[in-house]
């Protein structure tokens, strides 16, 4: 059983691309919505369920192949058990049903601090929740940079770390602690982006406390009122 598992050119060329265009050029992209370690950070997020991402790639088209991608269980399968990748996975393994959708932009000499996964914990009510498994795909690295590493550890022990690329995806199990460090160089006002996917297994009692689909920015007022006219709601 692996602690995380990465696919070197998940998503390229054109598709790639196009899915970094439409999220950094986002009215919603904002001073991060997330606290503690991530208050250095810009971006925006959603929460939806496993009923609510329909609503969400009606609204938001260009997300629709990232999360076939991460949703793919083949994708994420080096993380399961040795005996669940021989023989099929157990029947007491829940799917995951509920979702933190969040896009992460660092400029240089930003870091994300030592942090578990855990932003669906309180919503949910389900105390120590956390992830099955967080999926992390890199948008933008500038060229020329230099660290920006995700480093995973379990107490003391560091496990190991990834050296991001663009297209690459990254799955790691959900109780890992990590942390990303800051990268220097590259081109000015050049961001490191990534989407990253938290992926819950919830009872039916605490996924009917999550929104279907849910939309978080500090864009302010004006962001919203902007994607309802072109809703026409």
């Amino acid at each position: 059983m692996s602690e995380y598992v990465t696919h070197r050119d998940a998503m390229k060329g054109a598709r790639l691309e196009a899915l970094r265009e439409a999220l950094l050029s986002s009215r919603f992209v904002a001073r991060s919505p997330l606290m503690g370690t991530f208050q250095s950070s810009r971006g925006f997020a959603f929460i939806f369920t496993e009923a609510g991402q329909l609503k969400l790639e009606e609204r938001f088209p260009f997300l629709r192949d990232y999360l076939a991608m991460v949703m793919d269980p083949a994708s994420s399968r080096g993380l399961l058990p040795w005996r669940e990748r021989l023989f099929g996975t157990s029947r007491e393994r829940r799917k995951p049903n509920a979702f933190y959708l969040n896009l992460l932009l660092l400029e240089p000499g930003r870091s994300v601090g030592r942090h578990i996964d855990a932003t669906l914990q309180e919503p949910s009510g389900v105390p120590g929740a956390t992830p099955q498994h967080v999926s992390v795909l890199y948008l933008n690295v500038p060229e020329g940079a230099k660290g920006g590493a995700l480093v995973f550890s379990r107490g003391s022990q560091i496990l190991g770390e990834v050296r991001p690329r663009p297209g690459m995806l990254v799955h790691f199990r959900g109780e890992l602690t990590h942390e990303v460090q800051p990268f220097t160089g590259g081109p000015e006002q050049a961001l490191r982006a990534s989407l990253v996917c938290e992926q819950y297994a919830f009872e039916p009692q605490a996924l009917a406390r999550l929104p279907e689909l849910r939309i978080q920015s500090k864009a302010g007022f004006a962001a919203y009122l902007e994607a309802h006219r072109e809703r026409g709601t």
